[in-house]
């Protein structure tokens, strides 16, 4: 059976205020997520429908807090909770928060082509 952590994760991603690990299991992608800065992520998701992440995640707050903005309201997790964002959401990072997510690898793949080239636009 497939496994991973956040030290064996074999995809690494490092921006300012970002570190991410992943891997892919069984078409599920794993990730453990750190914030160190504030990061509304809302302006990364320009170009999908509705301008919002078209990707479902399950996960869970290690620490810190995390809020999903949908059309209707927004929902915060706070360290200890578990949670579902189905699509249609944009995410709310707060600095000194770690998550572990998982989400559908295909739909979590369409979803950051786009926001890779947002992000990449941005400078």
């Amino acid at each position: 059976m497939p496994k991973t952590s956040k030290k064996s994760a074999s995809q690494v991603e490092k921006m300012e205020g970002f570190e991410g690990h992943y891997e892919d299991l069984g078409g599920y992608t794993a990730g453990f997520e750190t914030y160190t800065a504030d990061a509304d992520l809302t302006p990364v998701f320009a170009g999908l429908p509705d301008d919002r992440c078209q990707s479902r995640h399950w996960g869970f707050v290690v620490k810190g807090k995390v809020t999903f903005h949908f059309p209707d309201h927004d929902e915060t997790y706070e360290t200890g909770d578990a949670y579902y964002a189905p699509p249609g959401h944009t995410p709310m990072l707060f600095a000194g928060t770690e998550v572990v997510e998982f989400s559908p690898s295909d739909e979590l793949a369409q979803t950051m082509e786009v926001v890779t080239k947002n992000m990449q636009a941005a400078g």
